[in-house]
């Protein structure tokens, strides 16, 4: 028997008002009468005497018949004036106190109320809050890693804007400016790769012999090369009607207006002002306007230079238009003017075909390269003893030499910045074009800042709604454990002192 009463109950909170129901501690209908005694307590909470713990207990809580008790003992305390000669209170707001624990004690409502309570608290209000401060959390991890995404993605657009101006040869201060400043320079570099293609007469000799020789070619090779090698790089005008120009007036080229990169000329989008709603897929909502393709390739060009590899700006599905100048054929004698005052090389026909020919010639001395490597049989040797001394005395050594410098002559025409020049020398829009394809790189990059900028006030948002959930659940969890062991005292006391256990009670 001894061992009995030592023995604990264990009562599952979640099935607590089943139990005090099934073993008769609480009547079936208890929630009809604690709605009266609510209505009751409603009425007497609006009077009530000047105290601080009254205040504090009345205070954001819901008010169970231990709450009731502790406000019967400070009335005792404050009404004590108003008691008779027979020691009862005349005070209303004690009598009404009295009669709402006399009500909750019918029945042992109150214990069925606060088994309830304590059930609630544990299955619902606990997880409930525990589940919005994971929520924000989860939220702030989100939002920290799209705010690196955004500062990644600036500082690569930044990178990529610079890239490409490094690429044009430019600081990316002033992109059109310094587009037109460039291509005041490209008279003088091709200049210069016409005084070069001087260096370039043993090599067309060689080709000449060769075709005459092996073919019988009667027809002059390479034309425009060997006009170059001769005279260099002569106006158009000479070039057409083989007289030197008098007076050359080149078409001037109208000054671009300064970068105007202002927050009224940035398409800012849809910077996501919400919290969790934005899209996922990385593009933070940054668009080109209005879907423009603007047809201009600024990643680097194919090392092979040689043969139809060379991409001269444009692309098969979006080739870039470009005005060329008129040639000048109204101008007076001796004049060039116009189209007419430009060199051969800056001209887009003539100097399509110079290149065409530094590539023949380029793929003759590889061949010839080629061949003079192979070990050479009787049948070659008799072909070539009838050969011209300028064929018979190459050596493979020479022959390479001269391969090096047709192929640093044609590289230097075909190197990704001269193709941007040539683009902006024969196209005025294409300067617009290209600046505007760069400074759309700089305002994607604010775009992101500011974009980040709304993610870290979002993220502050949902750190200071965790800060405000934190001490609620603290809260929660201490009413929860002083409920906790009322109940568990209360229940003892039914059962003998017995230890009672109530399960599964974790906030």
């Amino acid at each position: 028997m001894e061992n009995v009463k030592t023995l604990p109950i264990d009562v599952q909170t979640s099935k607590l008002v089943d139990w005090l129901v099934d073993r008769r501690h609480c009547s079936l209908k208890w929630q009809s009468a604690v709605m009266s005694i609510r209505e009751k307590i409603n009425t007497s909470i609006q009077d009530m005497p000047e105290n601080e713990e009254i205040k504090q207990l009345l205070s954001g809580s819901y008010i169970h018949y231990f709450h009731c008790l502790r406000i019967v003992e400070i009335l005792r305390g404050t009404e004590a004036s108003s008691k008779n000669i027979f020691g009862r209170y005349s005070s209303q707001r004690m009598k009404d106190w009295q009669e709402i624990i006399s009500l909750y004690e019918a029945d042992n409502a109150y214990l069925a109320e606060v088994a309830s309570l304590l059930s609630r608290s544990v299955s619902y209000e606990g997880p409930a809050l525990r589940k919005q401060v994971a929520k924000a959390q989860q939220l702030q991890q989100d939002l920290s890693r799209r705010e690196m995404e955004c500062q990644s993605g600036a500082a690569d657009l930044r990178e990529r804007f610079y890239s490409a101006c490094k690429q044009y040869g430019i600081t990316g201060e002033n992109v059109a400016r310094e587009l037109q400043a460039l291509v005041k320079d490209l008279p003088v570099v091709l200049g210069e790769v016409g005084k070069d293609a001087a260096n370039l007469e043993e090599q067309i000799l060689l080709y000449t012999a060769f075709t005459n020789f092996v073919c019988e070619w009667s027809e002059e090779v390479l034309p425009m090369l060997r006009y170059v090698q001769q005279k260099g790089n002569t106006t158009f005008y000479e070039w057409r009607t083989g007289m030197s120009p008098t007076v050359i007036e080149r078409p001037v080229m109208e000054e671009a207006p300064p970068d105007t990169v202002t927050e009224e000329t940035i398409d800012w989008g849809n910077l996501g002002s919400g919290t969790g709603t934005e899209a996922q897929d990385g593009s933070f909502g940054v668009t080109v306007e209005d879907g423009v393709d603007w047809g201009i390739s600024l990643e680097p060009a194919s090392e092979d230079t040689g043969g139809d590899g060379i991409d001269w700006g444009g692309s098969e599905t979006a080739p870039i238009e470009i005005e060329i100048v008129d040639t000048g054929t109204d101008c007076p004698e001796g004049v060039a003017r116009g189209g007419d005052a430009l060199s051969i090389l800056e001209t887009s026909q003539t100097r399509s075909q110079f290149i065409d020919e530094l590539m023949e010639l380029e793929v003759f001395l590889t061949q010839r390269l080629s061949e003079m490597g192979e070990e050479a049989d009787v049948v070659a040797m008799s072909q070539f003893q009838m050969a011209p001394s300028v064929i018979q005395e190459q050596t493979r050594t020479h022959v390479q030499e001269m391969l090096a410098e047709v192929r640093h002559l044609l590289a230097r025409l075909t190197t990704l910045q001269m193709q941007h020049l040539f683009m902006i020398q024969a196209s005025p829009r294409y300067v617009e074009r290209v600046s505007e394809v760069l400074r759309q790189k700089l305002k994607q990059a604010d775009i992101l800042v500011l974009k980040r900028a709304t993610l870290a006030e979002n993220r502050q948002s949902a750190l200071e709604e965790q800060a405000k959930l934190e001490p609620r659940i603290d809260l929660l969890s201490a009413r929860t454990k002083e409920l906790q062991k009322l109940i568990e005292a209360d229940i003892s006391k039914r059962y003998n002192d017995r230890p009672v256990n109530l399960m599964g009670v974790n906030i």
